[in-house]
């Protein structure tokens, strides 16, 4: 029966993303999305407001949990049976590709959310079939509740599937919080189909901060660039997608070849027999997607890369095979059956081999892809890919560490790591931070600080410069350590690299003098500040350490520079996406709340805070004449160019102020205006006030994880 013909029933809600009711989005997709910076409301969550995942998991009989996940791997299931016996490669494929969305431009993706439980990621094509592995742990998160989030057992499975199979691994921390519905913050791609390609320009450049070379991909096409199986090309592809993942050649190498040294890829038939994704799937499936029609639609019959055959002779089992086959054979390129293109081993030995699935009589040849095959033909992976061949205790290391890292780049400094696996060493991409004195004369250092001399504007600057580089997503950046005194921060055009310089000699002074910590200092000061334009006191908490220049990659703090910092009217130039845009982005990367972003920027303006020298129309003092002034019917605003504009008084036509896009755009977007009313009432100053220190206080010590352990 088709709708016309069904009995209609009219409802106010719009309940369905079919069209059949245009949202504001439709009208007006220009319009900033500032439901980014509501996301993961309380509603939606249904632990209680005091439920803390870290002290759960801390109750969890962990070696209990880590014996089920070992028995689960050989418990195959008749409804989705395990290859060899054996579920280890499935449970790595989910541990990987839950954490492998992470990328470094934004911190944004990784496992640390369980967001692979919801669209899109659930959905994606190259985690096809993995709706059933997230399903085969049902029990046991069942078992043991809210001590284990979903986020923190897709992680360790992988873990404990590689122990299982005779791997190393090198740790884990447990303490991820599972969100409760789908991320709207992430930036995917501009692709509306399924493996769909827009976002490469020139010579092959890949969009940033995009970390996958296709929609629906976690990093490179296996058959090659957009199913081109070239190896030097696909080399190309892999070094850029797994940079952008923080990982260099050899831990690059590492994970590829550590990954398929297990399990086998699926492509027993054509692609046109299986069905819609878990999102798209009829109701009847209960949330099971790519229902398979060849054959049982499991075991031998599976389809879902694509790529048939399993890469070693010993699936299940950690040792150098991959690299035995790898160098020994010559390969040629073949067809599976389900028409993707792979590699072959020519006149391979029966030794070399592997059992069949199901059949351990039965031997079947072993495969690479393209990917694989980048391994050997790209110069720089063909010398590591032997290095390790030659010394396969390397090889095991260098995995473990890469494996570590895959699991664990999203979570932030040491400091932050719970349970009883956390490794003893310290790694430099964690970020290290020596600890601080905490008992310094705050007191005498807050008269030291005042008696520099320095103004309200370049204190404010340097403490917001210092904290603003925190990113709420992997928990990196933050006044902590004081690397805004280190290459590269210290440099960064939009830091005053001038002032910054004339600004931190004075601190290194009372730092010496008080044995105190720049970084402490740096904050301290930012408070000072705030407190002498506002009359309120600003609480502040010792403890933070300098980091030196040995614990500092600079390459790996490249990616924290603000191309734009709408906060302080910092463009460095003109960009495809709008200064506001830039701010929002932002303003989510610090977890600020449209409350938080707008009494933040309008406060700063107040005081004078601007790069540019525009929307600097406030007193002088942290009061609510910025707000006023901007919602003035007085002038009329006219544009003077990109991010230019000024305001004109409507009876005398003479220039009266000046504005960016994002002081502007405080006054235009309704819901952001809905915010300056509030504050721009007389009535109002007060609450202006407690609520900036709140949101200052908040963004001096979002990176103090250890006043939250």
């Amino acid at each position: 029966m088709d709708d016309i013909s069904k009995c209609p029933v009219m409802h106010g809600s719009a309940t369905n993303n079919k069209g059949v009711s245009t949202s504001n989005k439709d009208w007006w997709p220009n319009q900033l999305n500032i439901n980014i910076l509501h996301q993961h409301d309380k509603r939606s969550n249904p632990m209680s407001l005091d439920f803390d995942y870290r002290k759960e998991f801390l109750k969890l009989d962990y070696y209990a949990l880590k014996k089920d996940l070992t028995d689960l791997m050989t418990d195959s299931q008749e409804w989705w049976p395990a290859d060899y016996g054996h579920y280890g490669p499935f449970f790595i494929r989910l541990t990987w590709h839950a954490a492998g969305t992470y990328r470094t431009w934004d911190g944004r993706g990784g496992g640390g959310t369980g967001d692979q439980r919801f669209a899109p990621l659930n959905s994606w094509p190259d985690n096809g079939n993995l709706d059933k592995a997230r399903r085969l742990l049902w029990p046991i998160k069942q078992k043991y509740g809210d001590k284990i989030s979903w986020a923190d057992l897709f992680i360790l499975s992988g873990n404990v599937a590689i122990e299982s199979m005779g791997g190393k691994t090198l740790g884990f921390s447990g303490g991820r919080e599972d969100i409760w519905t789908s991320p709207e913050d992430i930036y995917w791609g501009k692709e509306n189909k399924w493996l769909e390609n827009k976002r490469y320009t020139g010579k092959r450049v890949l969009e940033t901060p995009l970390g996958a070379v296709q929609m629906g991909l976690i990093y490179v096409n296996p058959q090659g660039p957009d199913g081109n199986p070239d190896p030097l090309a696909s080399a190309h592809d892999i070094r850029e997608t797994f940079s952008r993942m923080a990982m260099n050649d050899a831990e690059t190498v590492a994970l590829t070849a550590g990954g398929h040294t297990f399990g086998k890829a699926h492509g027993a038939a054509s692609e046109s027999n299986v069905g819609a994704e878990p999102e798209g799937a009829p109701i009847e499936q209960m949330g099971f997607g790519w229902k398979n029609n060849h054959g049982s639609g499991k075991g031998t019959d599976t389809i879902t890369s694509g790529i048939e055959g399993p890469w070693t002779a010993n699936p299940t089992k950690w040792d150098n095979g991959y690299f035995d086959l790898l160098f020994k054979y010559d390969w040629e390129l073949v067809k599976s059956p389900a028409g993707a293109f792979q590699w072959h081993p020519i006149n391979p030995s029966q030794e070399d081999m592997a059992p069949d699935t199901n059949d351990s009589s039965k031997k079947v040849t072993t495969i690479m892809t393209t990917a694989d095959m980048a391994m050997r033909e790209d110069p720089a992976y063909n010398k590591i890919s032997k290095r390790f061949h030659n010394n396969p205790k390397e090889f095991a290391d260098t995995f473990a560490h890469a494996w570590f890292k895959l699991l664990h780049r999203d979570m932030g400094p040491k400091t932050r790591y719970i349970g009883p696996e956390i490794p003893k060493e310290d790694l430099i991409w964690q970020d290290p931070i020596p600890k601080g004195n905490c008992d310094f004369d705050i007191p005498k250092a807050k008269k030291m600080i005042s008696d520099c001399n320095l103004s309200i504007k370049e204190m404010i600057e340097t403490a917001w410069a210092s904290a603003s580089t925190y990113r709420s997503t992997d928990k990196r950046g933050g006044a902590n350590g004081a690397r805004i005194r280190l290459a590269p921060q210290k440099d960064w055009e939009v830091n005053k690299p001038e002032q910054l310089k004339k600004v931190l000699n004075h601190y290194e002074t009372i730092s010496e003098s008080l044995n105190a910590s720049i970084a402490d200092i740096i904050v301290l000061a930012g408070n000072v500040a705030v407190e002498k334009a506002t009359g309120k006191e600003v609480p502040f908490t010792s403890g933070r350490g300098d980091a030196t220049e040995e614990q500092t990659d600079e390459e790996s703090f490249d990616v924290l520079e603000p191309l734009a910092d709408g906060f302080r009217n910092y463009q460095k130039e003109e960009y495809a996406v709008s200064p506001e845009e830039m701010m929002l982005d932002r303003a989510q990367l610090l977890d600020l709340s449209p409350k938080e972003m707008t009494v933040l920027y309008g406060g700063m303006r107040s005081i004078g805070i601007s790069h540019s020298g525009d929307g600097t129309w406030g007193s002088g003092q942290l009061d609510n004449s910025w707000f006023k002034t901007l919602l003035s019917m007085d002038v009329a605003w006219s544009s003077t160019g990109y991010n230019s504009y000024i305001a004109k008084d409507r009876k005398s036509h003479k220039e009266v102020r000046s504005g960016s896009r994002t002081d502007l755009v405080f006054g235009s977007n309704s819901e952001l205006r809905a915010l300056v009313e509030v504050y721009a009432q007389d009535c109002n100053q007060e609450m202006l006030v407690s609520d900036f220190v709140k949101t200052w206080t908040k963004i001096m010590n979002a990176d103090r994880f250890d006043l939250r352990a």
